[in-house]
């Protein structure tokens, strides 16, 4: 397997999670009432899965080992590109997540926002994958030798291999904050 096979993988997972909040959003465009845990949970979700995890891999990975590659102006355009969508969804999120606390705080008004938001997402990811799979990934993988390739692949499992650990360290310094 290439490396683009896991991240493919992961954009496979991604796509049925925005399945999942498209009909949410149509939920709330219907009866106007949004379920503040099911928005958690998706934000979750995105900044552990989609960002954390899938984003990670691409920018602390593939994105750093073709820094040293003499990249073609149309593919490091590109690169530039994903790099800048990466910082607007985690804009989108950290916006969603304030309008669900407002929510929260019976703030009628942010109900708009998060219809915003999740309509945001649910349009940007599919766009955004779409560029990567067809285009980028395969076009990044010709830079890299045969090697190079196995080394990144064994790199992206041994990141993933630490996530968990990192999740819930974080699951504990934010629960002990409270104590």
């Amino acid at each position: 397997m290439k490396p683009r096979g896991p991240l493919m993988i992961e954009h496979r997972l991604i796509e049925k999670m925005l399945k999942v909040v498209e009909k949410e959003l149509a939920y709330i465009n219907k009866d106007s009432a949004v379920d503040t845990v099911f928005i958690d949970t998706v934000v979750d979700f995105i900044r552990m899965y989609a960002d954390r995890t899938h984003h990670g891999k691409e920018e602390d990975i593939l994105f750093r080992e073709l820094e040293n590659k003499k990249l073609k102006d149309n593919d490091l355009i590109m690169m530039k590109e994903l790099i800048d969508e990466h910082i607007q969804a985690r804009k989108a999120v950290r916006e969603l997540v304030a309008a669900n606390e407002n929510y929260r705080n019976r703030d009628s008004k942010s109900i708009e926002i998060i219809k915003e938001k999740l309509g945001f997402l649910v349009r940007f990811y599919p766009e955004h994958i779409q560029k990567e799979d067809k285009i980028f990934f395969p076009n990044a993988e010709r830079y890299f030798t045969g090697k190079e390739l196995e080394k990144m692949l064994a790199d992206f499992r041994e990141f993933d291999r630490k996530m968990i650990h990192e999740k819930y360290g974080k699951l504990y310094e934010t629960l002990a904050e409270r104590w």
